[in-house]
């Protein structure tokens, strides 16, 4: 599957190497061109001069960029994601305070899209090796299409997730919400990065 990322910070960095160590065809984008160039030296994936680019002839596109940029990349993007999964990763405290979440915003935004709510809850930190006692942590997925969310339950398994599909785009406002509980404990406690959630079962 061609893969395409958006944002080559430590989320969209981890993700773009577990997708090309798992075989899929990996093309990142960034800010700038020469960016783009540099991370996926580095990352060893090919390099996209624009997100529209990246995005042209991929799969699935995965947007590993901060919610604040959100508006202006999905302006970018429009014409080439038209019928596609496009994976939010996002969190803000948006959602605590307003009960909105990111992904319906990017819906909105994106509105011939298939958005679907994806690796937000696992810290970059978990996502080289997504375990927890030998069992891989939960990958939960929120949205609307059914073919978009099993297209991104495959992306989810082959970063080394168990995918765990929760329902309507809506119920981005839940992941979003345990996404931020668990950084606001580090943040609050000094905790180092590393807690993630695993639904026992």
């Amino acid at each position: 599957m061609r893969v395409a990322v958006i944002g080559v910070g430590n989320v969209g960095g981890a993700l773009a190497t577990a997708l090309t160590k798992s075989g899929h065809d990996v093309v990142v984008a960034a800010s700038d061109a020469e960016k783009a160039a540099q991370a996926a030296a580095g990352l060893e994936c090919e390099p996209a001069a624009t997100p529209a680019d990246a995005a042209d002839g991929a799969d699935a596109i995965i947007l590993a960029i901060p919610f604040a940029a959100g508006e202006q990349v999905a302006g970018e993007i429009r014409d080439q994601v038209a019928g596609k999964p496009v994976i939010d990763v996002s969190n803000s405290p948006a959602v605590v305070e307003s009960g909105t979440s990111n992904a319906e915003a990017f819906q909105a935004w994106l509105p011939d899209a298939h958005v679907v709510k994806a690796f937000n809850t696992v810290f970059a930190s978990r996502l080289g090796a997504p375990t927890d006692n030998g069992e891989p942590l939960d990958g939960f997925i929120a949205g609307d299409d059914a073919d978009a969310k099993a297209t991104v339950a495959t992306i989810v398994s082959d970063a080394g997730l168990a995918p765990l599909d929760v329902g309507g785009i809506k119920m981005a406002r839940a992941l979003e919400g345990m996404a931020w509980t668990n950084i606001s404990l580090n943040m609050a406690n000094g905790w180092p990065w590393h807690s993630a959630w695993k639904l026992a079962r």
